[in-house]
């Protein structure tokens, strides 16, 4: 209403039109002006970000290159000392060279199982003397080769004996195996002698006292545990015992012998002491080491 009635109309719509136009574009120019400012803090941002994080990344890499120093550092440093192992029984007796036994190794033994149980008097009359032993083995000898060395008249002795439940030859070794290793090797001494197994593999003490009973055996090859259980339960009788021989040297597979194994020397020890070292004094049993 303001307008003067001379202007036309449409050229002042033209002038408010290229008004406006001028009006957006100016705001355009100003937002673009607002916008640069923002791009680059964007990008400073952005700068500082990867500024952060690579060195964090060399951190780790630092980190993980420090790891083989230390390694190298601890390895520098003295080893730590290994425990050595203890030796057991079968590497010392491997080592150590085969000796042949004698009587002063039993009668070593002998007193060091009597000496925490009988005073020193019973101990002087328990002490078997060099007399009581026949000719011991010197690793050279067969089983028949060295019996007919300590007895060179076996034919007559064993026509001599007629006695039921008792035998001549009493040969004590630690395994049923070993006893019948030993009954093989008797075929060239025995003749026509009669040998007993004394062992309690796979045998009853029942069966073997029958078999005592039943007829005359001249030998007996077995382990002590069943020789003393056969004594006591008057299943074999040493009235003609004459000849008591100790597998002594012999060796197993751990490289022990018959007396390296505490409970078979044990077993020895009682055999000896029930009934034998008696018969050795009265100069009726001899001795002897295989």
């Amino acid at each position: 209403m303001g307008d003067d009635l001379g202007d036309e109309w449409w050229e002042h719509g033209r002038e408010s039109d290229s008004a406006e136009v001028d009006g957006e574009a100016e705001k355009g120019k100003n937002k673009s002006i607002k916008g640069k400012p923002n791009v680059a803090n964007n990008a400073k941002k952005r700068k500082k970000l990867t500024e952060k994080t690579v060195p964090a990344k060399k951190k780790k890499n630092e980190k993980a290159s420090n790891i083989p120093k230390q390694k190298n550092e601890t390895s520098t440093k003295s080893p730590r000392t290994r425990k050595r192992k203890k030796k057991t029984i079968t590497d010392v007796l491997a080592a150590s060279d085969p000796k042949p036994g004698c009587p002063a190794d039993l009668q070593k033994l002998l007193t060091g199982y009597f000496s925490d149980k009988r005073s020193v008097i019973e101990q002087e009359e328990l002490k078997v003397q060099d007399s009581c032993f026949l000719a011991c083995n010197d690793l050279t000898h067969t089983l028949s080769s060295y019996l007919k060395q300590i007895c060179p008249k076996w034919a007559k002795v064993q026509r001599q004996h007629t006695e039921k439940r008792s035998v001549v030859l009493l040969i004590v070794c630690s395994s049923a195996l070993r006893a019948l290793e030993l009954i093989k090797q008797l075929t060239t001494f025995k003749g026509e002698a009669k040998a007993v197994k004394l062992f309690a593999k796979h045998i009853k003490i029942e069966e073997q006292v029958k078999l005592l009973q039943k007829g005359v055996v001249h030998i007996g090859v077995g382990t002590p545990c069943r020789i003393s259980a056969l004594i006591h339960q008057d299943g074999l009788d040493l009235q003609a015992l004459r000849f008591l021989v100790l597998d002594w040297n012999w060796r197993d597979k751990k490289c022990r012998r018959m007396m390296d194994i505490p409970e078979i020397k044990l077993d020895v020890f009682k055999l000896l002491e029930s009934c034998i070292l008696d018969r050795c004094k009265a100069d009726k049993v001899k001795i002897g080491l295989f």
